[in-house]
C-alpha cells in the first residue's frame, strides 16, 4: 500500500487540522477535560483527519516567575512564590502537571489512530502573544534570557516526550517570527539555529518543520534560512491575510492556487519539502459553508496535483463559546472550525475526506511535466511576481518551478525572467549563464518593471531611444492566431524603442514594441516592455476573468514551443492542467476546473495519443471534456505505435 511521502502516514495525501479543545480553545490545558478531548478526537478520526498539530501554551508548560529585590535586582526564579524543584524538570522550569496532560493526549490520540505535530513554543496564538510571566516585556526572540528558556523548553519537552508513537514530527512553534519584531536577518538565524540545534539534539529521528508564515527570499526571515535550519517548511495561505490573494471569489483560480503556489514558492526556493500547514477561508463573513467546501475541494486537487504531500486546515472546532482573550477581543476567530463546538461536520470537512479518498483510489501520481524555470529578481515584489507568472502561465497551459537569482541555474529549454526590476538588474554572473544558455538554444522570456538588462539591443534586438513616465494604461495589440487580441496593461514608464532585428508580436497604438521576438545564437528572446505579471496580480477582476482581460495569451505566445511536447492541451484559461509521465507510452493528466460553473472543452492531442481510461470525472464525449465546477478530470494517456 502506498503511503505518504512526506509523513509516516498510510494516506497519499493527508488530511489535518490545527487542535485546541473544543470546550476551552487556548485554556484546554489549564482547564483540562480528557473526556471532551477524547470525544473531540474520536469526531475528527471519523471524519476522516489523519493528524493535528497540538500547542503546548508556553505560560502553562513553563509557568516561571521572576522574584526581584532591592533596587530591582533580579532575586531568581521561581513557580510563583515556590522555589523551582531541584530536579531536570525544575532546572527546564517546566511544570510536571501540565506534561502529564500533554502525556493523556498522546494516549487519547493514540485511541484514534491520529498522528501529532507538536508547536513547541506557542507564544504567538489567534492574535494574543502568551508568555511566561518571567519573560514578559522581553525581546522574546532577541533577549538572552528568553531564548535560554525557550533552549530549556524545547530540550526538556522533546526528550520527556520523544517516546510517545503519536507524535510524528515537531515543530519550532507557531509563527514565532510574530512574537518580535527582529531587525536583522541574523537575529532571525540565530533564534532559528539556537531552537532547531535543541531539539535535533534530543531527538534526530523526527522531522523539524518550520511552523513559520510569510518567509521572503530577502528580508529578516527568509525560506532559504528556515530551509538550512529545517527538515521541512510551512505556508498558512489564508486568501484574507496575504498580499494580492483576496482579490477574487474562493472558488476562482486565484485563491484556489493560493496554497500550491506559496507551498512551492517557499520549497524551491529554501530547498525543502513543504506544504500547507495552515489554511482555510476565515469563516462565515467571507464565504458560505458551502462555498468553503467548494473552495477546500479545489485548493486539495490542485495541491495533490503539483506533488505537495497534503494539508491541515485551521482549525479544528468552532470557538463561539469562549469569554477569554483572545476569543473576547478578536471576532474572526470564532467561527473557523471543520465542526462546530456541538460536533456538526460543516462541507469542508466533508470535501476533504472525499478528496482524501478519492486519492487513495487513484494510481501513483509521477511528478509533473515542468516546461520553464522562473527566476525571480532580488529589488522586486517576488511574491507578487511568482504569482502573477505561474497563474498566467497556468491559463496558457504549462508549469513553472521557480529559482532565486542567487540559486544555481538548473538545466531547461525555457525561462522565465519576470518584471526585471530597478538599476541594479540580474546579478551579472547569473545574467551570464542565463546568456549561455539561450546561445546553445533555450527560450527566454524578459519582462521589464523599469530594469536594466546588459547588452539589451544584442539580447533583444531593440534599442531604446528615449524613457518617460505614463500618463495612463497602456491599450496593446497582440497579434494572435484567430486575429488581433485587445489588451490593457499599466506600467509606471514608456520606453520608446527602435527595431533593429526583432519581429513585433504586440505593440501600442503609436507603433511601440511592447512584446517582441529575436534569435539569439541558437535560442530565441521574448521581451515584453511592461510588467504583465504584476498587472494581473495588482488588479481587480483580471485573474478571474481571463476572457475579459486576457493577459494570459501573451504567456500563450510565448510557450508555443515549449507546450508542443505535451500530449494533451485545452485551450481554456478556467483550467489547469498538469501531465505527469508515468512511461514513454503513457502519461497522466489532471485538469482541474478553477471556476464556479461547469466548463467543456476540447481535448487537443498530440498525434498518436489517445485518452485510454477516465480515472476520476465525468466521462468523455468523443473529444470533449467536461469538468464540473471547481472538481477535477483525470486521464490516463497512451501513445499509439503507428
Amino acid at each position: 500500500m502506498s503511503r505518504n511521502a512526506l509523513f509516516d502516514l498510510p494516506s497519499k495525501f493527508f488530511i489535518g487540522v490545527n487542535y485546541w479543545a473544543s470546550h476551552a480553545g487556548t485554556m484546554m490545558w489549564s482547564d483540562w477535560r480528557a473526556e471532551q478531548v477524547d470525544l473531540d478526537l474520536q469526531r475528527l478520526a471519523a471524519a476522516g483527519i489523519d493528524l493535528i498539530r497540538v500547542f503546548p501554551l508556553w505560560p502553562d508548560f513553563q509557568p516561571i516567575h521572576s522574584l526581584y529585590g532591592g533596587e530591582g535586582g533580579h532575586a531568581g526564579y521561581r513557580f510563583g512564590d515556590q522555589r523551582l524543584p531541584d530536579d531536570e524538570a525544575g532546572r527546564a522550569g517546566m511544570s510536571m502537571l501540565m506534561m502529564a496532560r500533554f502525556a493523556e493526549l498522546c494516549a487519547i490520540a493514540d485511541k484514534h489512530g491520529i498522528k501529532l505535530v507538536i508547536g513547541l513554543i506557542t507564544g504567538w496564538m489567534s492574535g494574543r502573544l502568551f508568555v511566561p510571566p518571567a519573560l514578559a516585556g522581553k525581546g522574546i526572540l532577541t533577549d538572552p534570557d528568553s531564548i535560554r528558556w525557550q533552549v530549556r523548553f524545547v530540550s526538556y519537552f522533546v526528550k520527556t516526550t520523544k517516546k510517545q508513537s503519536a507524535i510524528i514530527a515537531w515543530d519550532l512553534g507557531n509563527e514565532c517570527n510574530v512574537m518580535e519584531k527582529v531587525q536583522s536577518p541574523q537575529q532571525a538565524y540565530v533564534w532559528t539555529a539556537a531552537l532547531a540545534n535543541a531539539i535535533k539534539a534530543q531527538d534526530g529521528s523526527r522531522p523539524l518543520l518550520s511552523g513559520m508564515h510569510s518567509l521572503a527570499p530577502k528580508g529578516c526571515w527568509t525560506m532559504q534560512d528556515q530551509g538550512e535550519l529545517t527538515d521541512i517548511l510551512t505556508t498558512h495561505p489564508y486568501p484574507l491575510w496575504t498580499p494580492y490573494l483576496d482579490y477574487d471569489p474562493l472558488t476562482t483560480m486565484r485563491p484556489s492556487l493560493h496554497a500550491t503556489v506559496e507551498s512551492l514558492f517557499y520549497s524551491q526556493l529554501g530547498g525543502k519539502p513543504c506544504f500547507a500547514e495552515e489554511m482555510g477561508t476565515m469563516g462565515p463573513m467571507v464565504c458560505s459553508e458551502t462555498v468553503a467546501g467548494a473552495f477546500a475541494r479545489t485548493s486539495l486537487w490542485s495541491q495533490w496535483a503539483h506533488g505537495l504531500p497534503g494539508m491541515m486546515w485551521w482549525c479544528a472546532y468552532d470557538q463561539t463559546r469562549l469569554q477569554t482573550a483572545p476569543y473576547d477581543w478578536t471576532a474572526c476567530e470564532g467561527e473557523l472550525g471543520l465542526l462546530t463546538e456541538d460536533g456538526r461536520v460543516k462541507p469542508a470537512l466533508q470535501q476533504m475526506d472525499r478528496v482524501k479518498r478519492q486519492v487513495a483510489a487513484l494510481p501513483e501520481l509521477p511528478p509533473r511535466w515542468v516546461e520553464a524555470v522562473c527566476v525571480l529578481n532580488s529589488a522586486q515584489d517576488h511574491w507578487a511576481v511568482a504569482l502573477g507568472a505561474f497563474m498566467l502561465a497556468k491559463q496558457a497551459g504549462f508549469d513553472v518551478d521557480f529559482r532565486f537569482e542567487d540559486q544555481p541555474l538548473p538545466d531547461a529549454d525555457f525561462y522565465l525572467l519576470p518584471c526585471v526590476t530597478g538599476p541594479a538588474g540580474v546579478p551579472k554572473q547569473r545574467w551570464e549563464q542565463l546568456l549561455a544558455k539561450v546561445r546553445t538554444g533555450a527560450t527566454l522570456y524578459l519582462s521589464s518593471n523599469d530594469g536594466y538588462m546588459l547588452n539589451f539591443a544584442e539580447l533583444t534586438g531593440l534599442r531604446v531611444e528615449n524613457r518617460s513616465r505614463r500618463a495612463g494604461a497602456v491599450a496593446v495589440r497582440l497579434k494572435g492566431e484567430q486575429g488581433p487580441v485587445l489588451l490593457n496593461l499599466s506600467a509606471a514608464f514608456k520606453l520608446d524603442f527602435s527595431v533593429e532585428r526583432a519581429e513585433v508580436l504586440a505593440s501600442e497604438p503609436d507603433g511601440n514594441a511592447v512584446l517582441t521576438r529575436a534569435t539569439y545564437g541558437e535560442g530565441q528572446v521574448y521581451f515584453c516592455a511592461l510588467p504583465l505579471e504584476l498587472n494581473v496580480v495588482q488588479k481587480e477582476g483580471v485573474s478571474h476573468q481571463p476572457e475579459t482581460f486576457p493577459l494570459w495569451r501573451i504567456y500563450e505566445t510565448i510557450s508555443a514551443l515549449a507546450r508542443s511536447a505535451r500530449a494533451l492541451q485545452v485551450q481554456e484559461p478556467h483550467l489547469g492542467l498538469t501531465e505527469h509521465v508515468v512511461d514513454a507510452q503513457t502519461r497522466i493528466a489532471v485538469l482541474i476546473n478553477y471556476s464556479e460553473q461547469d466548463r467543456v472543452t476540447t481535448a487537443l492531442l498530440k498525434p498518436g495519443w489517445t485518452v485510454d481510461e477516465v480515472l476520476q470525472g465525468p466521462s468523455l464525449l468523443a473529444n470533449l471534456l467536461r469538468i464540473q465546477a471547481n472538481d477535477v478530470l483525470i486521464l490516463r494517456l497512451v501513445h499509439q505505435d503507428t
